[in-house]
């Protein structure tokens, strides 16, 4: 049988286990409706709404079960998930802890039920999910009866945390990674090795993440940056050889140009000195273009090392529209007109779909925006100025402190280390001052980004449309 995965938002995830396990011990009921995302790794679905089902009113003694959603409050969600084009699923708990599975009165349920929901659902999927506290089993159905089994749900916040139906086989020791898996166990290690990262913008700070990611053992990796290498940036660029910048003086320039190595191809080669059996996606092309973008929505974890305002709005979309945790990184070196340089900061901002918007904190700015979308300032492609006509300093110790406090988020994001009151500020580090500072992130109630109104894109998945540009577009 074919398999499915799940997506759900921390928050969200907090709400419906509050209201399934208030601790009485009995059973409760509830319904997530899903947007879906199909990529090479299967399908996807990510949680958006969650209704709760009343006890006594909405979920009620069964006449076949022990219990029973009413069916006024099926009908209602499962046309609203017709109506907005999204998947149905059907939720109760049962006891134990880690490991779960549906009764054989619920799969005779679902046999009786699920065909008829699939006709109102006009070719959307319905289903159904059973939680145990730290566990989870689904039975998908899609039109003609096709059916699939829940392989694994993942929740996402500044804590991932993954749930199956039972527990997953013990890990296999890996001699190589013994230091560091010396943390995180070898259970954390396969994790790493299974986990697919993207990283926007390859060059200073892009190609430490990649470097600093191969040698933790990520398994997976989508990279895109439409750049070639430079003499002017080799200081910075990490794993770069004067080869991949420097040509010699008798080839014709346009013929250079030509010849310089995309930056994607240097992390690829630092990539594999690390790691010979990582898989990595190289595109030596626009992240904005929407074929691009479209190889980001189904990795687990993003890193932006990319500044222009377009590539912070396609990022923060992708994390808001399919539920993928992300980095941003960067620097700022300001310098007066007068040649007098500011404070010099280094910052990591964690965003997730519950926190973190750099829609809602101000940073995606709609008059960058329009400026970039004149060809002159498009074609200077990743800038990290506000002016993109300044060459701003750039330094790779600066990068480095903030590419290494994002990697270390990650680390401890995806192996569960991360304390649960663990500090969710963004990192700020002022090198000129010796000082670090924090701060606090904001979240619109109302934003069209992250909210959960009826309008917004959070969690719907490719039933939305992506802030892209054509393939090969100019603009």
């Amino acid at each position: 049988m074919r398999h499915w995965r799940l997506t759900i938002p921390a928050g969200l995830h907090d709400e419906l286990q509050a209201h399934l396990f208030p601790g009485d011990g009995d059973e409760h009921g509830a319904v997530i409706l899903a947007g879906m995302c199909e990529s090479d790794r299967g399908l996807r679905l990510i949680a958006r709404e969650v209704h709760l089902a009343r006890d006594g009113v909405d979920y009620v003694p069964g006449k076949r079960g022990y219990r029973m959603l009413k069916a006024e409050f099926i009908q209602s969600r499962i046309l609203r998930a017709r109506d907005v084009r999204l998947a149905y699923l059907a939720i109760h708990n049962h006891g134990g802890t880690d490991s779960v599975a549906f009764s054989p009165d619920d799969m005779a349920s679902h046999e009786r039920g699920y065909p008829a929901l699939l006709d109102i659902a006009r070719g959307m999927p319905v289903g159904a999910l059973v939680f145990a506290r730290s566990a989870v089993a689904g039975d998908l159905w899609f039109p003609g009866c096709d059916r699939r089994a829940l392989s694994q749900a993942t929740v996402v916040g500044h804590r991932r945390r993954s749930l199956f139906p039972a527990p997953p086989r013990d890990a296999v020791a890996t001699g190589m990674y013994d230091r560091q898996s010396r943390l995180f166990g070898d259970v954390g290690q396969q994790l790493l090795a299974r986990t697919r990262v993207g990283i926007v913008g390859l060059g200073g700070a892009g190609s430490i993440l990649a470097e600093l990611l191969g040698r933790l053992g990520v398994g997976e990796f989508v990279l895109a940056d439409p750049d070639r290498a430079e003499p002017t940036n080799l200081p910075r660029l990490i794993g770069a050889r004067r080869r991949d910048a420097v040509l010699p003086s008798w080839v014709p320039r346009i013929v250079a140009d030509r010849l310089r190595r995309p930056k994607v191809r240097i992390a690829l080669r630092s990539i594999r000195r690390a790691n010979r059996n990582s898989h990595v996606e190289t595109m030596a092309r626009d992240f904005l273009e929407d074929d691009v973008a479209a190889r980001f929505t189904d990795c687990d974890f993003l890193f932006l090392a990319a500044d222009t305002m377009g590539a912070r709005l396609l990022f923060n979309a992708i994390v808001h529209q399919y539920g993928i945790p992300g980095i941003q990184v960067g620097t700022k070196i300001p310098v007066a007109e007068d040649g007098a340089i500011g404070n010099v900061f280094c910052v990591s901002r964690m965003v997730t779909p519950d926190r973190g918007c750099l829609w809602c904190n101000g940073l995606i700015s709609p008059s960058r925006l329009q400026d970039e979308a004149v060809p002159a300032v498009a074609k200077r492609g990743y800038a990290y100025v506000d002016d993109a006509g300044v060459v701003a300093p750039s330094v790779v110790t600066m990068n480095a402190v903030a590419c290494a406090h994002a990697a270390d988020d990650f680390l401890f994001h995806l192996t569960g280390l991360r304390y649960h009151d663990a500090e969710t500020a963004w990192f700020r580090w002022n090198s000129r001052r010796g000082v670090a500072g924090y701060d606090m992130p904001r979240r619109g109630e109302a934003c069209m980004e992250c909210s959960r109104t009826a309008k917004s894109r959070f969690c719907m998945g490719d039933n939305g449309r992506l802030p892209t540009k054509p393939a090969g577009a100019r603009i």
